[in-house]
């Protein structure tokens, strides 16, 4: 499944934070009616969110002051919690993290200028939600199966260990290109079971790239809300099928971030 993708302007009164009030902008749904989300808002203390609208599209917005908003942990679950509480009852397309527009009309032009893609963006989402997974496995105990499993490693490793002729720099330095090849090929292995098994239960998947030595799958998964008890049956198959060497971390459901993207280019508005 393609990512869905539209882009739009964004007027802003400066690229520096000011005293102006602005709005801050969570996500975008699909209401004709105006909207209360209660004051759970970014920016200390919780905000007042609540919909801008034009016809039958809305922003799901809090005010603030125009700034830029550090990446800390607090304002990220902020804005996070307000997609999460958004999405329970709406199909979102999610916005950025520091998101501010100036006014409520230029929120108005944005879901003018882009009505036709954000309908077709919703419709491509409606019911649909993200699931993160990312797996990261035992090097030391895979090396073991692999030096149990591969002879060739299994012999060479004999041969070093036994103080022969083989127990040379050269020996070891063919050892270990056996050995990582062994690794990258179980790996991949790994990874196409996973995808393989998930592929039936999920809308598209993506892959980010691993974080650290450890993690050999970043994925991330839109599941349609239907199948979201077989998507977790399956995870958990999956990790009672390898629980000797592989662990998994499984969270969700998100908004579809991985699989929506918004486009804002900034201009600076006249003075």
């Amino acid at each position: 499944m393609d990512t869905p993708e539209t882009s739009a302007v964004l007027r802003v009164a400066s690229e520096e934070s000011s005293d102006e009030d602005g709005k801050y902008v969570y996500c975008i749904i699909r209401s004709s009616d105006d909207r209360d989300f209660g004051t759970i808002g970014i920016g200390g203390g919780g905000k007042h969110v609540y919909t801008v609208k034009h016809r039958d599209l809305a922003a799901v917005v809090s005010d603030t002051p125009i700034r830029i908003y550090d990446p800390t942990r607090e304002n990220v679950l902020a804005h996070e919690f307000v997609n999460e509480t958004v999405m329970r009852d709406h199909t979102v397309i999610p916005m950025s993290f520091g998101t501010i527009f100036r006014t409520g009309d230029d929120i108005v032009e944005l879901l003018k200028s882009t009505y036709r893609a954000l309908e077709d963006v919703l419709q491509k989402m409606k019911d649909k939600i993200e699931f993160g997974l990312k797996v990261l496995w035992d090097r030391s105990r895979v090396i073991q199966r692999l030096e149990e499993q591969d002879e060739d490693i299994r012999r060479l490793k004999q041969e070093i260990e036994s103080g022969g002729q083989s127990s040379t720099y050269f020996a070891r330095m063919q050892l270990g290109r056996l050995v990582e090849s062994a690794l990258e090929e179980a790996a991949n292995k790994y990874v196409l079971d996973i995808h393989e098994s998930l592929k039936p239960v999920a809308v598209a998947s993506r892959t980010n790239k691993p974080i650290g030595d450890r993690m050999i799958l970043n994925g991330a998964y839109l599941v349609d809300r239907s199948r979201e008890e077989d998507f977790d049956r399956v995870v958990k198959q999956l990790s009672q099928k390898y629980e000797d060497v592989l662990s998994f971390k499984y969270t969700g459901p998100w908004p579809p971030y991985n699989f929506v993207n918004i486009k804002l280019r900034l201009e600076r508005a006249d003075a």
